[in-house]
C-alpha cells in the first residue's frame, strides 16, 4: 500500500490569555475565528480554531489558552516554526502591517523564498511566505483583502530528536517527496497545495518543554474515515503505536509520537466545522460537545468572555 499525504490538516498550540490570542490571529493576521469550543479533556479551557473563510483543512490553527500554565521552551520534539502562505506580492503589505502593530520581524531567504519571521504574543515562532499555490482567502478584515490575506498554512519546520528517522517516516510512510537540502534543513513536499512544505531541521537545538508558546501537535489530512484507517495500518506497520480513533466532533483523530518525539495526528477532512453551525455564523457562539451541553451554564461561567475585535 503506497499512500501520499496531502499535507497538514491543522496545527494545535498552547497559549495564555484567550483574548490576546483572538486579537492577534483574528485582529492582526486577519484569520477567521471559525470555532469557539472547549478542550474535550478540560472543558473549562477554550479550544479556539482559526482558518480561512470556509474553514478548509490546511488553513486551520487551533489553540488551548491555558492562562495559568508555565512558559514552554521551543525545541526538539516539537514543531519549531509554523508557516503561513500569502499571495505573491503581498509581503510588502505584511511588512507594513507588522510594523504598524509594533511586531518585530526579520527577513530570511531559504530555498529561494523570502519570508517574514516573527513571534506571536505568547512566543510561537511564525513566518509568512509568498507562494502561487492555494486558493485565495475571501475573508476580508479591514485592510486585509483577498489579494493580501493569508491563504492558509504553508507548512512547518520540525525540530526533532532524530532527524534521520523523522525524515524517513515522512518520506517512506507519509509519502512526502524530497525537494532539496539547504544548510541544516531538509525540505519535503506533500501532494496538497496548502500545508504541503515541511522543513526538517537536521541539527538539534535542545529538548523542548511543553507549555505556553509551544506547538502541542501537528495533524495531517485523511480524506475520510476509511482513508484514516489505512493510514493507521500503514503507520503501525512501520512499528509505531497509534491510538484508537477519537471523535473530535469536527473530525476524527488518531495520534502517534514519531521517532523524533513529535506528536503527530491524522485527522479526517469531514465532517467539517459547519456540522453544528452555519458557515455564516462560524465562531460566533460557544459550541459544546453533547456530553458537556448539560453543564453549559457552569462552563460559560468558568470561561472568560472573548470577542473578535476590529483592530484596524
Amino acid at each position: 500500500m503506497s499512500k501520499k499525504s496531502m499535507g497538514i490538516h491543522h496545527i494545535t498550540a498552547i497559549v495564555a490569555d484567550p483574548q490576546e490570542n483572538v486579537d492577534f490571529y483574528a485582529g492582526v493576521l486577519g484569520l477567521r475565528l471559525v470555532k469557539k469550543t472547549v478542550n474535550f479533556d478540560d472543558p473549562e479551557t477554550y479550544h479556539l480554531y482559526f482558518g480561512d473563510e470556509t474553514a478548509k483543512p490546511g488553513t486551520i490553527i487551533t489553540f488551548f489558552p491555558w492562562g495559568d500554565a508555565y512558559k514552554g521552551k521551543i525545541g526538539d520534539g516539537q514543531v519549531g516554526v509554523t508557516t503561513y502562505v500569502v499571495p505573491v506580492g503581498a509581503l510588502a503589505f505584511w511588512e507594513k502591517r507588522l510594523e504598524r502593530f509594533n511586531i518585530s520581524f526579520s527577513k530570511t531567504t531559504r530555498f529561494e523564498e523570502q519570508s517574514l519571521t516573527f513571534d506571536d504574543p505568547h512566543g510561537l515562532h511564525l513566518e509568512l511566505v509568498e507562494r502561487e499555490q492555494g486558493e485565495a482567502n475571501t475573508w476580508e478584515k479591514g485592510e486585509i483583502t483577498p489579494n493580501r490575506a493569508i491563504k492558509g498554512l504553508g507548512g512547518a519546520t520540525l525540530y526533532t530528536t532524530n532527524a534521520e528517522k523523522t525524515a524517513q517516516l515522512l518520506q517512506t510512510v507519509m509519502g512526502f517527496e524530497k525537494v532539496g537540502e539547504e544548510g541544516d534543513l531538509l525540505r519535503l513536499r506533500a501532494a496538497g497545495e496548502l500545508g504541503n512544505i515541511i522543513d526538517v531541521k537536521l541539527t538539534p537545538v535542545g529538548i523542548g518543554q511543553m507549555g505556553v508558546g509551544t506547538v502541542h501537535h501537528i495533524a495531517w489530512r485523511a480524506e475520510n474515515d476509511a482513508d484514516q484507517l489505512d493510514w493507521k495500518q500503514q503507520v503501525e506497520t512501520y512499528g509505531l503505536g497509534v491510538t484508537p480513533v477519537q471523535n473530535r466532533n469536527y473530525f476524527n483523530a488518531i495520534y502517534f509520537r514519531e521517532y523524533g518525539d513529535i506528536l503527530f495526528e491524522i485527522a479526517t477532512d469531514p465532517p467539517g466545522f459547519a456540522i453544528d453551525e452555519s458557515f455564516e455564523s462560524l465562531g460566533q457562539a460557544l459550541m459544546l460537545p453533547e456530553q458537556y451541553e448539560q453543564h453549559r451554564k457552569n462552563i460559560q461561567r468558568a470561561l472568560p468572555p472573548v470577542h473578535v475585535r476590529n483592530l484596524d
